[in-house]
C-alpha cells in the first residue's frame, strides 16, 4: 500500500510475504526503510558486511546503504522518502539526522523486549489501518504514526545492552557529515568542501573518521557518487556523458576514469553487464 502526496511525498507500508521481497530494493528518491523481521534466519549483505537477522529484529536503511538479499522470510517494510518526513522539520534524534539514520557509523540494529513489541505492533496496525483512508487528513495521520514509531525504536535502540554512543560532539558532525553528502554529493566532491560546511579542517574530519567510521570521509563522498552512477546507469537510458553531469563531472573522460577505479570497468561495460 502507497500513499504519494501532491508535492512527491511517498510512504509505504507492505508485508514482504505479499508484495515480494523485490520491492525492498525499487529504487525511490530520497528513501528511507525500515524493515522488521518475523521469522529467523534472514541473509543480508550490507555495505559489504554479512549479517543474520532474526525473528522481532528491525532494522534502519537509507538509500546509502548498499543492500544485497541473500535469503528473507515474512517481514514488515516500511519506507517514506524526506518529503514526507523532513529532516530538517523535525527534532534530530527521531528525525532523518538521528540515530536512526545518518548518524551511526554501524547498522542500527532494534531488539525490542515484549512489552516494546506490544506498543510496536498497535502503531503498526494503525499506521497500516490508516493507508486505507482517503481524506485530506490521511498523510498528517500518516506522519504522526510515522514519527511515533521513529520515537519507540529511537528509545528501544538507546537503552539496548551494548549501544555505544561516542562523544555527542562526535555524533553531531559524523550525523551532518552523512547528511551533507548525501544533499551535496552531485556537486560537492572533496572532503575539504565538506570540511568548510562543517567549519572543521579536512585534517580533523579524518582522524575523527579513524576513530569512529570503518571508512574515511573521501570514501563516503565517493561511494554515494558510485551508488547514483550505477542506478542511473542501470534504470536510465541517459548518456552516459549526461550522468557524469549529472553528479558533478565536467567531461566524460574524468568521470569514465572515476568510475573505472572505483568499479573496475567503464560506464558502458557496467551499463550492458
Amino acid at each position: 500500500m502507497k500513499f504519494i502526496g501532491r508535492t512527491d511525498e511517498y510512504f509505504e507500508i507492505v508485508d514482504i510475504a505479499d508484495a515480494g521481497v523485490e520491492r525492498i530494493n525499487e529504487p525511490v528518491d530520497q528513501a528511507l526503510s525500515i524493515i522488521w523481521f518475523e521469522e529467523d534466519n534472514n541473509e543480508f549483505t550490507v555495505d559489504a558486511k554479512d549479517y543474520v537477522f532474526n525473528k522481532d529484529e528491525i532494522i534502519t536503511l537509507t538509500g546509502f546503504h548498499n543492500v544485497k538479499i541473500n535469503k528473507i522470510g515474512r517481514a514488515k517494510f516500511l519506507r517514506f522518502n524526506r518529503p514526507f518526513y523532513c529532516i530538517l522539520d523535525h527534532d534530530s534524534e527521531v528525525g532523518c539526522k538521528g540515530v536512526l539514520f545518518y548518524g551511526s557509523a554501524r547498522l542500527p540494529i532494534i531488539r525490542p523486549d515484549d512489552k516494546d513489541l506490544d506498543r510496536l505492533q498497535t502503531v503498526w496496525k494503525m499506521a497500516t489501518d490508516e493507508m486505507d483512508s482517503r481524506d485530506t487528513l490521511q498523510q498528517e495521520m500518516l506522519q504522526m504514526m510515522l514519527k511515533r514509531l521513529l520515537i519507540l525504536f529511537t528509545r528501544i535502540y538507546k537503552s539496548q545492552d551494548g549501544y555505544e554512543a561516542i562523544e555527542t560532539p562526535q555524533v553531531d558532525i559524523v550525523r551532518e557529515f552523512n547528511y551533507l553528502v548525501e544533499t551535496h554529493f552531485r556537486e560537492k566532491h572533496a572532503v575539504s568542501d565538506y570540511a568548510a560546511l562543517l567549519n572543521k579542517s579536512p585534517k580533523t574530519l579524518s582522524n575523527l573518521f579513524k576513530k569512529v567510521y570503518d571508512k574515511t570521509p573521501l570514501q563516503l563522498i565517493q561511494q554515494r557518487i558510485m551508488l547514483e552512477v550505477r542506478r542511473l546507469l542501470r534504470y536510465t537510458d541517459d548518456p552516459i556523458s549526461e550522468i557524469g553531469y549529472e553528479v558533478g563531472f565536467n567531461d566524460v573522460q574524468s568521470f569514465s576514469r572515476f568510475f573505472k577505479k572505483n568499479e573496475g570497468v567503464s560506464p558502458s561495460e557496467f551499463r550492458v553487464s
